[in-house]
């Protein structure tokens, strides 16, 4: 860490505030065939909001701050209190006179937790981070996500490529470290939106499916195996395309890592028993959560990585994104309580 980063102090988190409608179906249906929903509940979504929400939760013992755009709506309030009640500061979060709170109905079905997204932009899409005075923080990290999702944030800029990547530039030309994340969105945007933004990233923390659409090299197999050795090809990519510290890659089966020397290091997740994974919806950002406390506060790439696969079981505890989050102390008790899963 730099000496500059270490006087900093803090993560900003900025970008999509969602409320999730998480309902729980014993199948999903096909056209115009019908589901039983068993049960349903409403929790966070978003990038930002299920990272400082985990943060919090964790005991994270440096300031959180939360940008983006809610509605002027009850979801809106919901989000601002929820916030200010986990001793987030919210000086940022702006309201839409014209937009709602975005939200999302999480179709999740019982047996494995699988997932299905309908989604209301709202508020989200008109946020263009202008308000954002990197001048005036002292915070070491802006978190920003998900690309792919914020649309005045993904629109063209004509010296940056995007507004997304001038904002990132911005936050590093004022001593900051920057990281992203993505929407798992079947689309052939990747290339054209997250190119432009990788070039003023420090700390890019992705899931697979997302890291080989941005780069375009396959990463499972026709049998939906992750092809392991297509790991470092990848990141290799990342860099090549601007990435300055971290490429970290999460999935199913754990997490690889690679910094802009070339080296590697893997993490298994943990071994979950048979109806352990209530939902799979916030893993990857719980996962992100882990990896940023480790990042902020200077540890092992490989203790961040560990405490990230931690938090994501925690998680899979629970339909919602961050309610199965607890302490940090009772994430990492996890790993004694299943063991890892020893797939690398």
């Amino acid at each position: 860490m730099s000496e500059a980063s270490s006087n900093r102090n803090g993560i900003i988190a900025g970008g999509n505030w969602i409320i999730d409608q998480v309902k729980i179906i014993d199948v999903y249906p096909k056209a115009e065939q019908l589901a039983n929903i068993s049960s349903q509940s409403e929790g966070t979504g978003g990038s930002p909001y299920n990272l400082i929400l985990d943060l919090a939760k964790l005991g994270a013992q440096f300031p959180l701050e939360a940008a983006g755009m809610v509605g002027r709506d009850a979801l809106g309030d919901f989000i601002q209190k929820d916030l200010t009640d986990h001793g987030v500061n919210t000086e940022l979060l702006e309201v839409s006179e014209s937009q709602p709170t975005s939200y999302t109905d999480v179709m999740t079905e019982k047996n494995g937790g699988r997932r299905t997204f309908f989604h209301m932009r709202g508020a989200n899409a008109e946020w263009d981070g202008s308000r954002l005075d990197f001048t005036q923080t002292n915070a070491r990290i802006f978190h920003l996500g998900y690309l792919l999702l914020l649309d005045a944030l993904d629109a063209e800029d004509p010296e940056y490529g995007t507004v997304a990547a001038r904002i990132l530039a911005r936050a590093q030309e004022n001593g900051l470290k920057t990281s992203i994340d993505l929407v798992s969105e079947d689309s052939d945007r990747f290339q054209k939106i997250v190119t432009p933004a990788l070039k003023h990233v420090d700390y890019c923390v992705i899931n697979e499916i997302e890291a080989a659409k941005t780069v375009g090299i396959a990463v499972r197999d026709g049998q939906d195996q992750l092809i392991k050795d297509a790991l470092k090809p990848i990141a290799t990519a990342l860099f090549e395309k601007g990435v300055r510290d971290w490429v970290v890659i999460h999935f199913p089966e754990g997490a690889y890592a690679q910094n802009t020397a070339g080296e590697s290091f893997f993490q298994n997740s943990l071994k979950l028993p048979e109806g352990y994974i209530k939902g799979s919806a916030g893993a990857g950002d719980a996962f992100c959560s882990g990896v940023m406390m480790g990042l902020h506060e200077g540890w092992s790439i490989q203790q961040a990585m560990e405490t990230g696969v931690c938090v994501a079981a925690a998680s899979l505890s629970e339909p919602t994104c961050t309610g199965g989050v607890k302490s940090l102390s009772d994430a990492l008790s996890l790993k004694d309580q299943f063991g890892l899963n020893n797939k690398f």
